[in-house]
């Protein structure tokens, strides 16, 4: 069970997580793209990838069912940081510029600095340095953490100039309208990918994001279209739902489930809106290892041995 978790479901689990729900999340929260055209975007590439998750199940009758999961992994791992930045490209263009030529710092005493990790959305942060993160990283700047001297207040600089910091929780006028004002778009900005209608899906910038979106759900379909029939034949009947179960509830409970949370909670904490998708590299990464050496192909397993 300990091996199914490791080597075939957690790495399924954050592939499906980030190619459907981060997916969205990204679009929304950190790109700034209105909930209409996110889904929209979303829907598109479902509609038009749903159908893999025949191919690929298919497939693994033919070829076997480890190969495709750990090659979607595999594949996943080595391609989500390019295909995330992509769409940042075509989705929000100004911000990926600001991205690159503004410079913005947080500077605290690192003692009064603590985790940003927020599952279920009701932690509040008191200390300034980390509602200052936390504003900045809700705003999608881009910022780097630079330790002060003990017992210092908390210092935000935009291109190296100092702006006032009122340690609200919530909002902050002034360093909105500083990073606004050095190159990162307004809410609404003309820019930012937008949809008037399901079906206005043939202008560059909205096809480019529907194929890469699509290309997250190819993966989702390789790691997910063959898994129900490879645990299945993984373990004998008389222990089959228990065995089968666990590993499959917490690699996509916990390790998938966790993943937009997690995923943000590290972004906010180093000030890269890509740093999070660290998570899913790493833990797919460790499915494919552990996947290779450890799990046995199990496309000709007669399950109805006890």
């Amino acid at each position: 069970m300990i091996l199914a978790l490791l080597g075939l479901t957690m790495g399924q689990a954050v592939i499906w997580y980030t190619g459907q729900f981060y997916a969205l999340f990204f679009l929304q929260s950190i790109l700034k793209v209105d909930g209409y055209t996110a889904n929209l975007l979303i829907a598109w590439s479902l509609l038009l990838g749903t159908g893999f998750f025949l191919v690929f199940g298919a497939l693994s009758d033919k070829i076997g069912r480890k190969p495709i999961i750990l090659a979607g992994c595999l594949i996943g791992a080595l391609t989500l940081f390019p295909i995330f930045k992509m769409i940042t490209t075509n989705a929000n263009p100004a911000l990926e510029k600001a991205y690159e030529s503004v410079k913005v710092q947080v500077v605290a005493d690192p003692a009064g600095c603590g985790d940003l990790f927020n599952p279920v959305g009701t932690r509040v942060f008191s200390a300034p340095c980390d509602t200052a993160r936390a504003f900045l990283a809700q705003s999608s700047v881009k910022y780097t953490t630079v330790p002060g001297p003990a017992g210092s207040p908390v210092k935000i600089t935009v291109n190296d100039k100092e702006v006032p910091y009122t340690d609200a929780k919530t909002s902050n006028p002034a360093i909105l309208a500083a990073v606004q004002a050095a190159g990162y778009p307004k809410a609404g900005d003309p820019g930012i990918v937008k949809m008037s209608n399901p079906f206005d899906v043939f202008r560059p910038q909205v096809a480019a994001i529907i194929g890469l979106l699509f290309i997250l759900v190819i993966y989702v379909t390789m790691v997910y279209g063959p898994i129900a029939a490879m645990l299945v034949e993984l373990f004998p009947t008389r222990i089959r739902y228990t065995s089968m179960s666990l590993p499959y509830h917490i690699g996509n409970g916990w390790f998938g489930g966790l993943l937009p949370a997690t995923a943000f909670a590290i972004t906010a904490s180093t000030g890269d809106i890509y740093s999070g998708l660290w998570y899913p590299v790493i833990f797919a990464a460790i499915t494919v290892v552990v996947g290779a050496l450890f799990i046995p192909e199990t496309k000709d397993v007669d399950i109805t041995k006890t």
